[in-house]
């Protein structure tokens, strides 16, 4: 097939009850273990790059690997720009073709990041090309933030409802809590689903939740065992994903588990192999337990109520 504007995946998603899940990858078994692991399921998923991918792979590369998978799978795929911020390089990536793109100006004032996020949204549209902006900040868990400072970082559900009607993107990633990174919290997560309630009521567009990596125990354990100092390492909860799409989360970003896991598997065949020195034998089992893992998101978002 070939690749599709995000909007219609999430609006499917949305739709069902769903979520669609979205993989970030920047080399060729990661590419390779989300579009298997979307085929074994038989389920559209978003093939998420950031500007460092784009910088590491380049930009040519990335859309033509993506294009060739996307031509050899069976279900919809949608090529996406995470966190972009360099207008320049929002407008090759539409050109090159991609079928969405996030405009993160998040960090500005609201009528700075307004202004930004329209430009982006007049530069798509018309080669019918999905936006997704970002309104409120992630924050992480070594940020040393109190309580109210915290409030100021998440999203305000009236200026969510404003932000959409201005700019006319097609899907929101509000800061309800989450943080990118494996350490996302000291304590227990935070999610705030009353906000999150609200802005779905007031906005109108399918909700995206970043920083959405739930650092399973069984990937912990196995980065804990090859010597990965990560021991502190916390996510968000499966169950508080099920309740996000509950409160209309139609896309759910992933990126730090696929991370975790790959960089565990590949540390151990290494160290039980140190005589190999065929990338195809260590780069082989991490791909392969990488699409297993994704494989296991996806039926997370396609059944958040547990039923299947």
């Amino acid at each position: 097939m070939s690749l599709v504007p995000g909007r219609e995946l999430l609006a499917e998603a949305r739709k069902a009850g769903q979520a669609v899940g979205a993989f970030n990858f920047s080399n060729i078994e990661f590419l390779q273990a989300i579009a298997g692991a979307a085929e074994d399921a038989g389920t559209p998923v978003i093939l998420a790059t950031s500007e460092g991918a784009i910088r590491y792979a380049g930009l040519a590369n990335l859309v033509a690997l993506a294009r060739s998978v996307a031509a050899n799978t069976k279900v919809p795929l949608c090529l996406h720009l995470d966190h972009g911020k360099d207008l320049d390089l929002i407008r090759a990536c539409v050109e090159a073709g991609y079928t969405s793109v996030m405009i993160d100006a998040s960090e500005l004032p609201f009528d700075e990041n307004v202004a930004k996020t329209s430009r982006v949204v007049e530069m798509a549209r018309p080669r019918g090309v999905s936006v997704e902006a970002e309104l409120g900040r992630l924050t992480g868990a070594e940020d040393n933030v109190s309580v109210r400072e915290r409030e100021a970082f998440l999203v305000d559900p009236g200026q969510a409802a404003r932000f959409v009607r201005k700019t006319g993107v097609d899907s929101l990633a509000p800061a309800v809590g989450t943080a990118h990174g494996a350490f996302k919290f000291k304590g227990a997560a935070q999610l705030d689903f009353e906000r999150l309630s609200k802005v779905r009521d007031l906005a109108g567009v399918p909700l995206v939740l970043h920083g959405a990596s739930s650092v399973p125990q069984t990937v912990l354990e196995r980065c804990l065992a090859v010597g990965m100092k990560v021991s502190g390492a916390r996510g968000v909860p499966e169950e508080q994903l099920r309740k996000a799409i509950s409160l209309g989360v139609a896309k759910i970003n992933v990126d730090t588990d696929l991370r975790l896991l790959f960089t565990a598997v590949l540390t151990g065949y290494l160290r039980e192999h140190p005589d190999r020195f065929d990338p195809r034998q260590y780069l082989g089992p991490a791909r392969d337990a990488v699409r297993t893992l994704v494989k296991d998101k996806i039926r997370l978002f396609r059944d958040p109520l547990g039923t299947a």
